[in-house]
């Protein structure tokens, strides 16, 4: 809405939809909606202060076809001033950051999308699928009855054809969801992408296909003839989110990791606490799941699974701690302290990492500590704090010993509560 200074503010007035076919909203239930949701971003494109000048009642109104992301963009308002050199260009600005050839015509552009339902099919190879009850609002869950919907992620480059044109309309959904998100030069080699579809029947048991979200991976070199696949961009558009979707596509892309032979490790590119959170308990659960890597790092001991990662000066932590209780003491290869040539060996064949490794055998070594053995709760607290002593060593090395050890004493204090948190999330 537009203040009396003929202000508003642009997450406001964006408003997004993924616009279905007739027959394929035949297929939803009375609470499943994908059409009118807003950004959590708009100063990309309209301005870090994120407001237009010189409308009333503006609405700006972008459309997707649900499948093949086909645009349409009408910009409506009530009033609008006469000074034309003060009033913000509302679709000039936002047609900058979409392809062009956009529909600006309501019913050419529910033409196409009644076209585009029949014909349109993801781009790339199937890497992973599962299914969900419309019914869940958790995590999902594998399913064969008849109400089941199905989900795909497909692995695709730049090179299949026409993907890079569909990558241009899926990426305006990074400015809009990732905080500090850009847009990739998809004239560079050595992307690559996997995109999550949801798959629904119609009545005549005819497939189309909706997107979901997708991530973009990028390969760096890796001495001497491997890469590291850094994961650089991850989103779940806001209608599917909190359905466990955002874990089945981070699982999708490390399975892809680990079955090709030339990539050395999964890597991730500056992530948002939400991401790292998705990721610990990914992982935790995995490892936890991984019965040789267990019964090697504890021997015969009960298996009962943060993000900060324990930087120095990031202020206190976020996490509450939790009244977690704790396993039987680790007898095997995880100590305390931890094998390092072991952990190293697995961290390899697993491909997570260093750092992530790192805390993730952190966490599990805390989850099987004896409450009351002093001896292995002293070998763990060290070698925790030897991690965070390297990790913070610039900031570190300039203070005082005094300052220095209670610095430490304090960051470790603050990662053990972060861990206990996420353990408590993955039980």
């Amino acid at each position: 809405m537009a203040g009396s200074d003929w202000t508003t503010n642009s997450s406001e007035a964006l408003t997004l939809s993924l616009v279905r076919a007739r027959e394929d909203k035949k297929a939803l239930r009375g609470d499943e909606s994908f059409e009118e949701f807003h950004p959590t971003f708009t100063y990309p494109i309209y301005g870090e202060d994120e407001k237009l000048y010189g409308y009333e009642d503006l609405v700006i109104d972008l459309r997707f076809a649900s499948g093949s992301l086909a645009q349409f963009l009408s910009v409506r308002y009530a009033k609008k001033l006469d000074a034309s050199s003060t009033v913000d260009n509302v679709e000039g600005i936002l047609s900058e950051f979409i392809p062009s050839g956009y529909e600006t015509d309501e019913a050419t552009f529910l033409t196409r999308v009644e076209e585009d339902a029949i014909s349109f099919k993801p781009i790339g190879k199937l890497v992973h699928s599962y299914k969900l009850s419309p019914r869940t609002s958790t995590l999902p869950v594998i399913s064969d009855t008849s109400e089941a919907v199905e989900y795909e992620v497909y692995h695709a480059t730049l090179d299949d054809p026409g993907f890079k044109e569909y990558h241009r309309r899926m990426q305006i959904f990074i400015l809009l969801y990732i905080e500090a998100g850009s847009y990739i030069n998809d004239e560079e080699e050595g992307w690559e992408f996997v995109v999550l579809y949801e798959k629904r029947k119609r009545t005549d048991g005819a497939p189309t296909y909706h997107f979901v979200g997708y991530s973009s991976l990028y390969n760096f070199y890796c001495f001497p003839e491997r890469v590291r696949l850094r994961l650089s961009q991850f989103v779940i558009l806001p209608p599917y989110q909190r359905r466990g979707h955002g874990s089945e596509l981070y699982k999708a892309i490390y399975h892809y990791v680990l079955s090709r032979p030339t990539v050395s490790e999964l890597t991730v590119e500056d992530p948002a606490e939400v991401f790292e959170d998705l990721r610990d308990r990914n992982d935790l659960r995995m490892l936890l799941t991984h019965e040789q890597f267990m019964r090697e790092g504890f021997a015969d001991s009960g298996v009962t699974g943060s993000h900060g990662g324990g930087r120095v000066m990031k202020g206190k932590s976020r996490s509450r701690t939790q009244d977690t209780p704790l396993g039987n003491k680790g007898k095997g290869k995880m100590g305390p302290p931890v094998d390092r040539a072991w952990a190293e060996k697995w961290r390899k064949d697993l491909k997570i990492a260093g750092r992530q490794f790192h805390r993730l055998v952190e966490m599990l070594v805390l989850l099987h500590l004896d409450p009351v053995d002093v001896r292995a709760e002293r070998a763990f607290r060290l070698q925790v704090k030897e991690r965070l002593y390297r990790f913070n060593f610039e900031v570190l090395a300039q203070l005082e010993k005094e300052e220095r050890l209670e610095k430490l004493e304090e960051t470790f204090q603050s990662v053990r509560d972060d861990y206990l948190r996420i353990l408590a999330m993955v039980r």
